[in-house]
């Protein structure tokens, strides 16, 4: 759940906005984040080689802003991929609308869309609509609440995490929402995501803490692993707080404040699995003795994705065989005959073969809301750890109908 916002937590100099442009028949479909300054900026998108047109345009507008960036505009309801007429003029448009109504440049705002892909997108309804969100925007914490849900497609509730540090003496605080609930494998970074702080960054700098807080939270998570067309993750810093200029990656105050956006991220990012399409609980994945870390992350992405796995885990079915074999088809090489595996706690297989344990306790435990799994496979000193949710018959039901 969200713990309720109060304006200490949102960073000074930014606002928001969100109304219903007609995308949607009737929810929040257009959002828009702001910095009344101009701010450093950060993202990361998609790698998906199928590629919305606003990603394109976002990318392209980082590299002519220099990473100097005014806001974020974001639609739901409609992807903006792959329509019989190109997007990208409709990106394009959307940015110098809201440039012109906010005195700046277009190449200073990223454009963001998230809904069913193939569709035309209706621009000319987000146009009309310029005018009001640029007017209505304000720092309040309802303002940002009303964006979180704005950005909402399949998801069934907002997402939003804060954190502050104090860096030259002086407060520092980082806000952030994010969309994503089905779609879902880490590939960088398949939702959307914004971030608002007002540290103060070179972009470069602030590039590098991005990426690493994104590394070890949203790319290590999965809900069915399939990678969007649309991903991003962004993150403004406009130095609204008063604090110096973070100088450097081996200064206390970058790695104070890369802790503090890694807390923000994952909360975020267990948020997304926690609201996983049907999901009942989630499943940290644990995995160690691998030869090396990614080779771990590559085992530990296998068990999550594996549908045997997952499917076991909706009734709370403790078939650790289920776990070792899709371990054994990650394409990394152990011997499985060293292999120990615990669910939930409780040790169920000791070097590759089942280890006497109570059923019925184990299921009860499965039944919890978090699950833990830890897989050792004695073949090394590399280590990871994934994030995802059991796989149940809503899924399958939201997905089947998700155009009609």
């Amino acid at each position: 759940m969200n713990a309720p916002l109060s304006a200490s937590d949102v960073p000074r100099g930014f606002a928001f906005s969100a109304l219903h442009c007609g995308l949607k028949r009737s929810r929040l479909d257009l959002g828009l984040l702001v910095s009344e300054t101009p701010a450093a900026a950060a993202a990361v998108f998609t790698t998906n080689q199928v590629v919305a047109a606003p990603v394109v345009a976002s990318r392209e507008h980082l590299a002519q802003s220099r990473h100097r960036l005014r806001g974020i505009v974001v639609n739901s309801g409609n992807a903006n991929c792959c329509t019989r007429v190109d997007g990208l003029p409709a990106s394009r448009a959307t940015a110098a609308a809201l440039a012109q109504q906010m005195g700046c440049e277009p190449s200073q705002f990223l454009v963001c869309s998230t809904g069913v892909i193939g569709p035309p997108l209706r621009v000319d309804k987000i146009l009309r609509s310029v005018p009001a969100l640029v007017q209505g925007r304000s720092p309040e914490t309802g303002a940002f609440e009303e964006f979180a849900r704005a950005i909402m497609t399949t998801d069934t509730r907002p997402k939003w995490g804060a954190a502050t540090c104090y860096l030259d003496g002086k407060k520092v605080r980082l806000l952030g929402c994010a969309k994503g609930s089905g779609m879902i494998q880490p590939n960088m970074a398949t939702m959307l995501g914004f971030i608002a702080t007002d540290a103060a960054f070179s972009p470069a700098l602030l590039d590098r803490a991005l990426r690493a807080a994104v590394s070890s939270t949203f790319n290590s998570i999965t809900v069915d692993g399939d990678t969007s067309t649309n991903d991003t993750v962004a993150l403004l810093a406009n130095g609204e707080s008063g604090a110096r200029r973070v100088a450097s990656a081996a200064s206390p105050d970058y790695k104070t404040f890369l802790a503090a956006l890694e807390r923000v991220c994952m909360s975020l990012a267990l948020a997304i699995v926690e609201d996983g399409e049907g999901a009942q609980r989630v499943i940290e994945i644990e995995v160690r003795g691998a030869p090396s870390n990614r080779a771990a992350l590559q085992v530990a992405r296998t068990i999550a994705n594996s549908p045997l796995v997952k499917t076991a885990f909706a009734g709370a079915d403790p078939n650790w065989g289920r776990i070792l074999a899709a371990a054994g088809r990650s394409g990394v090489r152990f011997d499985w005959r060293n292999a120990t595996i615990w669910i939930a706690g409780i040790g169920v297989c000791r070097r590759g073969r089942e280890r006497a344990f109570d059923e019925r306790a184990v299921h009860q435990k499965m039944l919890a809301r978090h699950v833990p799994v830890r897989l050792d496979l004695r073949s090394g000193k590399g280590s990871g750890r994934v994030w995802t949710c059991d796989l149940t018959q809503e899924y399958v039901h939201i997905n089947a109908s998700y155009r009609t």
